[in-house]
């Protein structure tokens, strides 16, 4: 099953980071975050990928072309022969990823529209943004999409908290949560399972974000499913949010990295 991630926004919000390489390339240790949604799909056995390039996608294209050299030590030869020896496996991986150009400034609905094509024959595919990590069970999504009849089923998340929360006793705080959850509402997690049926709600228009009137008539339609996920969710967006993401990471403590 192929896992489509859209790779083509300008991450204005996040512009310390982003003026010169796109958002999805913005690292959390040593790896872009793009990566660490790709190693979640592929522990759960999805390793086929579709990346919807936009803003510096040759940003993506040259990591991703280059992946294997820039992990691995390298012998190289300057002769005719011009060859590379590779003398370990570095972060080799058993990926495929096809690097598709979906426009500098198209929006999600149309980018998602352009890649139909690489579908192959698979009546069903995966969705993300590649700008949130997540300890989503992707495979459980995937088992209640298919025993229903949506286009779309997405994962519903609690959005975490913008500041810390205090337990208070008295004049005493008796806890604090660095980064709690609204636990009384849900937003579109973005890890989404979908059928080909989602292509009938994507209109011929660059300018069409998939969460208008796409989602607003898959609605309508009772075609837009949810999955209910309590566990982690974290996206990007801001400064803030990549230093608390390297912060964990770096102490070991990332709930996503579950490989």
């Amino acid at each position: 099953m192929k896992v489509v991630i859209l790779c083509g926004g300008k991450g204005t919000r996040l512009r310390e980071e982003t003026e010169y390489r796109p958002k999805p390339m913005v690292p959390i240790g040593e790896y872009p975050i793009v990566w660490h949604i790709m190693k979640t799909y592929a522990s759960y056995g999805h390793k086929e990928f579709i990346l919807c390039l936009g803003y510096k996608g040759d940003y993506i294209r040259n990591y991703f072309a280059n992946y294997r050299f820039n992990t691995s030590d390298t012998t190289i030869r300057l002769d005719q022969d011009g060859s590379l020896e590779f003398h370990n496996p570095g972060q080799g991986l058993d990926w495929s990823i096809t690097l598709a150009e979906t426009g500098q400034e198209s929006m999600t609905a149309y980018r998602i529209k352009l890649i139909e094509k690489y579908l192959g024959e698979d009546q069903t595919f995966l969705l993300t943004y590649g700008d949130g990590v997540s300890n989503v069970d992707v495979n459980a999504a995937i088992t209640q999409h298919e025993n229903s009849d949506y286009a779309c089923t997405l994962a519903a998340v609690h959005p975490p908290g913008r500041f810390g929360e205090l337990g208070i006793s008295g004049s005493g705080v008796t806890s604090f949560n660095e980064k709690p959850q609204t636990e009384a509402s849900y937003i579109n997690g973005g890890y989404m399972v979908c059928n080909r049926d989602i292509f009938n709600y994507l209109p011929e228009d660059p300018g069409m974000m998939l969460e208008q009137s796409p989602m607003r008539d898959m609605v309508k339609d009772g075609k837009l499913g949810v999955f209910k996920h309590g566990g982690f969710w974290q996206p990007m967006d801001t400064y803030a949010e990549f230093t608390y993401l390297n912060r964990i990471w770096n102490e070991n403590q990332a709930p996503w990295k579950i490989w």
